[in-house]
């Protein structure tokens, strides 16, 4: 408890209030164990309180980052703010920023990775691309037995339900296998049933550059792309604005701020996440895109 001076001049005494990171969770999960015990009506009362604060708060978050990202000084403010584990958390718990998937993997491997390790077994996870998470296991999880099955499919639920940017699941072998046929034909073919299109080589993709693509996979399916160059790092979108769905392709890049600027209407978009900076809430439709054995690949109908 601290006393603070009223407007009148007293003291009053009030509850200060937590500011460990720990401490302030703890406060949040004891306050929704509370709302949960509530009746149905005040409980939606007190949910729709909150929902209501969180959508206030989310906006003028994305205000404050939107205006510091604009600002050469206050872009380097905003990078060692989001270290701070307060901040990063808020920012994270409304979406505005997002965890690396790597991180956010590893950390969820690490609490099913003692009961692999009680039944001799272990797991690395190796890269993850596109969605995909390419694992190798060892041990008791690295054989066709029913028990190492079950090892395995418990890996694969704990990343799928956990973590948000992984779709699915790839064990890679251990050590190469023979075949009559080619593996690099064998993979090629797989990603092609998987719905991904073989693009041009990664240097043709100039820095700085908007290059539109007609893109039909395997089965069929149709879609227009435009792939950009931000210093080296590729993003494909699909070639509609998000605002009347006009077509991207003679947009304007700028390296320098990362946006990309609509031709027609002058929306803009940031243009390695595609987050739309002119309307809050819209968003480029973004395409899977990985390089593999010097090409770049896109994944239609993902």
């Amino acid at each position: 408890m601290i006393d603070t001076p009223a407007v009148d001049g007293t003291v009053s005494t009030v509850k200060q209030q937590p500011t460990d990171l720990e401490m302030l969770a703890n406060a949040v999960d004891t306050s929704a164990a509370a709302v949960a015990t509530l009746d149905p009506l005040p409980r939606r009362a007190a949910e729709d309180l909150r929902a209501a604060i969180e959508a206030i708060h989310r906006a003028g978050l994305v205000r404050l980052v939107r205006r510091l990202r604009a600002d050469p000084r206050g872009r380097e403010l905003l990078f060692e703010l989001v270290d701070d584990p307060v901040i990063h958390l808020l920012l994270s718990l409304h979406g505005i920023i997002r965890p690396d998937p790597m991180v956010h993997a590893q950390t969820v491997l690490d609490t099913v990775r003692p009961s692999l390790q009680s039944h001799g077994g272990d797991v690395e996870l190796v890269r993850v691309e596109a969605g995909v998470a390419y694992l190798r296991l060892s041990g008791a999880c690295n054989g066709c037995s029913m028990a190492a099955v079950t090892m395995r499919t418990g890996v694969e639920k704990a990343l799928t339900e956990n973590v948000p940017s992984i779709t699915s699941v790839e064990v890679l072998p251990n050590s190469p296998t023979p075949a009559l046929i080619p593996l690099s034909d064998l993979h090629v073919r797989r990603q092609e049933q998987n719905g991904w299109v073989r693009a041009a080589a990664p240097d043709s993709y100039a820095d700085g550059e908007v290059v539109s693509l007609s893109l039909t996979s395997a089965d069929g399916q149709q879609v227009d792309a435009i792939v950009i160059n931000i210093g080296g790092q590729l993003s494909a979108y699909v070639d509609a604005c998000a605002h009347q769905g006009l077509p991207l392709g003679k947009g304007m890049l700028d390296v320098a701020a990362g946006t990309l600027t609509c031709p027609w209407h002058g929306f803009c978009y940031d243009a390695l996440t595609g987050e739309c900076m002119s309307a809050p809430g819209a968003q480029l439709e973004q395409l899977p895109l990985r390089i593999d054995s010097g090409r770049v690949w896109i994944q239609v109908g993902a």
